[in-house]
């Protein structure tokens, strides 16, 4: 059974940084794309970075050169470092496992106030 918990989520005061954590549990971890996707409130779920299993990664325009994730596949994790944080980053942030089926985690809370 695939499970997936996020942690690192919080309040941040704009320009600020946090990095969020996703455990994985399952096995082969390392052979499926991994991505952070969030929702903000009255919003549709988008996605936000991906990694493949070689370790490419992709961006949505309006978090380049500010987040970045990355996977250590020994301990079955996938972070994403978010820097220079702005209020409209403010979301639920979700951690993805694309597999045939697709398996999501619970959520973490991301608020971006002053």
């Amino acid at each position: 059974q695939v499970q997936l918990v996020e942690s690192g989520g919080g309040l941040v005061q704009p320009g600020g940084s946090l990095r969020l954590s996703c455990a994985a549990s399952g096995s082969f971890f390392s052979i499926y794309t991994m991505r952070w996707y969030r929702q903000a409130p009255g919003k549709q779920r988008e996605l936000v970075a991906q990694i493949t299993s070689g370790g490419s990664t992709n961006y949505a325009d309006s978090v380049k050169g500010r987040f970045t994730i990355s996977r250590d596949n020994a301990k079955n994790m996938v972070y994403l470092q978010m820097n220079s944080l702005k209020p409209e980053d403010t979301a639920v942030y979700y951690c993805y496992r694309d597999d045939r089926v697709g398996h999501w985690g619970q959520g973490t809370q991301v608020t971006v106030s002053s």
